[in-house]
């Protein structure tokens, strides 16, 4: 299908740059900012990440792992080659090699007095078994700990849902062609090749998002997010929604916004490939297939 993506992000650059407002920031750089809006993705479309500039894949996979396996210190990102939090681990001042309660910490030992909840295990067990909740949800905005964190979470929580999907769809998903799509036998054939029922979809809120630097990451990390959790509980991946609140380019970013605004969108957006998924332990192993995309386009990091 065609690559709507880097329009959509495109449409939202020229947006912050029309309409925003100049905002003072932590970091004292400056930002252009706007309120409330929201990017949607249909992962049928493609694997998000964007053609009109190259994306740092490994940072984003290396820094999803190190979310699943609950670790908090900035040695395992370096180690893999991964600096994108080395400027706010430095400008902390720990010198302990951790950053505290954050993203992680949240999601896998959530710790309320004595009990502790791994939210990624109690999510992936009730996908199994009561799909249609409205609770399916992971929180890390831990109001009791954020004062030991050395970032507060700019994305902050994510929701799944997930719907019944009807014969044709489950047919198509199989790619099974020419086959009567009204045969009686066709549920009971699919059921036993193990072809999903439901599709899944995420929704990811955002307080405080580095729309050129940072939310390109955070549309592919939670596409591969959703896709791992639709492959541990065999459900189709279907869209990706980020509600975005404080959504601004820093002010040292604008000439390269400028510069990937005059860039013509790759027609498609690659494929992904997921093999061993270990989700409670951390663990997958991933192909991108067919990225093509215009160079990198290099941005200071504002911390």
């Amino acid at each position: 299908m065609d690559n709507t993506l880097d329009q959509k992000y495109q449409d939202l650059l020229a947006d912050i740059l029309t309409n925003g407002v100049d905002k003072k920031d932590r970091t004292g750089t400056g930002t252009i900012s706007v309120f409330g809006r929201q990017i949607r993705h249909k992962m049928s479309e493609g694997f998000p990440l964007l053609t009109t500039k190259k994306m740092a894949i490994k940072s984003i996979m290396t820094e999803l792992k190190w979310f699943l396996k609950g670790r908090t210190d900035i040695q395992y990102l370096r180690d893999n080659g991964c600096k994108i939090w080395d400027g706010d681990y430095d400008k902390s001042g720990r010198d302990d090699g951790d950053l505290g309660p954050i993203y992680g910490k949240q999601w896998r030992n959530w710790t309320k007095g004595i009990h502790e909840y791994d939210q990624i295990a109690l999510l992936l067990e009730e996908l199994k078994t009561n799909p249609d909740s409205s609770r399916l949800m992971v929180n890390a905005w831990n109001v009791g700990e954020l004062y030991l964190m050395t970032l507060p979470p700019c994305h902050y929580g994510f929701q799944v849902y997930t719907r019944e999907l009807n014969l044709d769809e489950r047919i198509d998903h199989h790619n099974i062609g020419s086959m009567h799509k009204s045969s009686d036998y066709l549920s009971e054939f699919l059921d036993d090749m193990d072809v999903p029922k439901r599709g899944i979809s995420l929704s990811w809120n955002q307080r405080s998002v580095d729309t050129f630097l940072g939310l390109p990451f955070n549309i592919a990390s939670y596409a591969m997010l959703l896709t791992l959790i639709a492959k541990e509980v065999n459900m189709v991946p279907e869209e990706i929604i980020g509600n975005l609140g404080d959504t601004h380019l820093y002010s040292n970013h604008i000439e390269q916004v400028k510069e990937q605004l005059s860039r013509e969108p790759k027609p498609y957006l690659p494929k992904v490939k997921v093999k061993a998924v270990d989700i409670l332990n951390g663990d997958f192993t991933y192909e991108i297939l067919h990225y093509h995309s215009h160079p990198a386009i290099k941005a200071p990091l504002s911390n």
